[in-house]
């Protein structure tokens, strides 16, 4: 479903993303791993359109998508659930979710939200509350419920774990697994690697841009290399 051949991304002199090259199948869960500032949350942005490669390409579906904007990306099934959730705490938990599906017809977006709040019990309980009284892990599951709103094809997951505590973590894994076993290819960006290499297909690990290994999750795991790459050993 989506290949990026050779792509360097960079903000300013700083080199993000360096020769990088993945590739995630169609209803595959594919995990990003790597110390912070190893550049998993620039491939995220270059995979949405946030962030113009300054060299490479990807592409979706066999469609050439390197210089499509964000909205484009979107429309072709293609959504981001940031790092740090960036839900509107003002918004009520039901507003956050119109703005996730705005583009949508009323008709739409209102069984995308009963949809998405069958995945998400808790959120139909507070859709009339504000998201900023919201728990932690509750805030997570919106910013993903958010992202599914137009019904992605391939669900980019910046971070999801953050800040949560581990039996939360455990909800929202699971969840991130029925999202996929549904049908949506996901790309999961997580600090938390050995939860993260158990329910994914493939991993790929960066290092300084780079990617430094690539195989099965079960090889990943077995290969001492996440130590390495977080440790720095």
């Amino acid at each position: 479903m989506l290949t990026l051949d050779d792509v360097w991304c960079a903000y300013g002199p700083i080199t993000a993303v360096q020769s990088l090259s993945l590739e995630a199948a169609t209803g595959a869960l594919v995990c990003i791993l790597g110390a912070n500032g190893a550049g998993k949350s620039t491939t995220l942005a270059a995979i949405a359109g946030l962030v113009r490669p300054r060299r490479g390409r990807i592409a979706f579906d066999g469609q050439d998508i390197t210089t499509l904007g964000a909205p484009q990306r979107v429309a072709l099934g293609i959504t981001l659930s940031p790092e740090g959730r960036r839900i509107f705490t003002d918004f009520t938990v039901e507003q956050n979710l119109w703005v996730g599906g705005h583009q949508l017809s009323r008709r739409a977006a209102v069984a995308r939200i009963d949809a998405v709040t069958a995945l998400f019990p808790i959120l139909r309980e507070r859709l009339k509350q504000p998201a900023g009284l919201l728990s932690g892990g509750e805030q997570q599951m919106l910013a993903i419920a958010r992202a599914l709103m137009r019904e992605p094809r391939l669900l980019l997951l910046d971070e999801p774990s953050l800040g949560l505590a581990p039996l939360v973590t455990r909800q929202v894994f699971d969840t991130v697994q029925e999202i996929r076993r549904r049908g949506t290819t996901v790309i999961l960006v997580e600090q938390n690697a050995r939860m993260a290499l158990k329910i994914a297909d493939y991993a790929y690990v960066l290092a300084n841009g780079r990617v430094t290994l690539a195989g099965t999750a079960a090889e990943v795991a077995a290969s001492g290399q996440i130590e390495r790459s977080y440790l720095g050993g």
